[in-house]
Parts: structure tokens; sequence; C-alpha cells
């Protein structure tokens, strides 16, 4: 038996040509309604894309900017501060107040040093100048001037003690200069007798002493005729003040 052969598969229709191909589109596109047009994401998407694109030009423009500067500083050159010669200004607020200068503080003029004791023999006269005559015994002082008369000042009679530093005083002249004498005594270690007259001004004596140091002499000095008190100190040979009278008229 002979088997049956397949059928046939159908030929090709004829082909459509262009026109209708067109035409069975423009069908097709006027069933389509088209939908409503978004126009808000439209707007939004507007916006996000000038957002970004402002964003980008700011960026640009600030590292242009940066750049820029780093250039000048790059190339200006670093010149050194002049050097200042002259002295700094002082601040206003810095400068003294202008006053009075202060008045020179007066300094006193340093003790005059002391003349060393002169020792004399008993009964010596000693010449102390313009007719005054002085001598020591173990009893006292004696003097004279120039009229020639004597005068004496015991140590002796009680009348000065002896334990004690003290001094006296006697004086006498005319009308160039004043002669002035006493006894100082208390102490083996004198120094000076130093008078003092009107002004601050001083005067050192003279010391005569017996020989053995018997703790006790005689002083003698002049002044001018102006002065007509003195004040009268005894001192110690290291500077301290032992005993002292008071300026009085004479």
């Amino acid at each position: 038996m002979t088997p049956a052969s397949p059928p046939a598969s159908p030929g090709p229709g004829p082909v459509p040509d262009d026109a209708d191909v067109r035409a069975a589109f423009t069908r097709a596109a006027l069933d389509v309604t088209p939908g409503p047009v978004p126009l808000a994401a439209v707007r939004r998407a507007g916006r996000t894309r000038r957002r970004r694109r402002t964003a980008a030009l700011s960026a640009l423009t600030v590292l242009a900017v940066a750049a820029a500067v780093a250039a000048v500083v790059t190339l200006t050159p670093v010149r050194p501060s002049p050097l200042v010669t002259g002295p700094a200004a002082t601040p206003t607020s810095a400068l003294p107040t202008a006053s009075r200068p202060a008045p020179p503080t007066r300094v006193p003029a340093p003790p005059p040093a002391p003349k060393p004791v002169r020792v004399v023999a008993s009964g010596e006269r000693v010449d102390a100048g313009k007719g005054w005559t002085i001598w020591l015994t173990e009893e006292g002082k004696h003097w004279s001037g120039p009229d020639g008369y004597e005068n004496a000042r015991s140590v002796t009679d009680g009348n000065i003690d002896t334990a004690e530093p003290g001094v006296s005083h006697q004086s006498g002249g005319d009308a160039t200069r004043i002669f002035h004498s006493g006894l100082y005594y208390g102490t083996r270690a004198a120094g000076r007798v130093e008078l003092t007259g009107p002004g601050g001004r001083t005067t050192l004596a003279t010391l005569l002493e017996l020989p053995g140091r018997p703790g006790w002499g005689v002083w003698y000095a002049y002044t001018g005729p102006g002065d007509q008190e003195a004040g009268i100190a005894l001192y110690d040979r290291a500077g301290a003040l032992l005993s002292e009278l008071p300026a009085i008229r004479y």
C-alpha cells in the first residue's frame, strides 16, 4: 500500500505594497486614544536638571577662583620688610606725663678727719696762737690770754665726774676771732672734739693729753668773730658720739 502524501503547504499570498502598509498603520493609529501628558513629572525633572547644572557651575567657579588665587600667591615675590633704624614709636598712652623735677637732695658733707691727740708733759707750755697759751698738770687745765691773766679748771676738785664722758667749754676773744677751749673727760679713747656754729659750719679742735692716757684732756680751737654760738661734741675714735653741749651765746 502506498503511503499517502502530506498535504501541500499553502503558497505565499500576494505581497502588500507600501501604500497598503501605510494605510493600515494610519487606521491603527487613529484607533489609539493618547493618555494625558505628565506635565508635573516633566517640570520636576526640569527643576532637578537645573539644580544639578547650577551646582556644577558653582563648583567649577569656586575651583577656578581657588586656582587663580594659588597662582597669584605662587607668582608674587616675597619682599623683606624695610629695616627700622630709628627708635620705635612709643604709644601715646605710655608717654610719661610732664612733671617738675625733684629738688636735688642735699648730701651732708662727711665729717673732717680728726687730728691726732698731742701728748704733752705736765707743765709744758703749748703756744695756742694769737697770744694764747695752754698747759696741763695733774690737777687739770691751765691757760692764759693776750692780757697775761692765768685761768684754771680742776679735774680733782669734784666739780666734774671723770667716770662719765663729758666736755666743758670756755671762750674769749676780740673783734677778729674767738678762742674756744675746755676739758674732755671720762674716756681713754677720745677721737675728736667738734664745734658746730651757725649754718652747720664745723670746726675741729686740737686735743692735748698727759702721758699714760689719764682719761681726760684739753681741747682748743678758733672761730670767726661772727660765730656767737657754738655747740661742742665729743666723739670716740670710732666716730661714736660720747657727749655734747648745746650751742650757747658767749
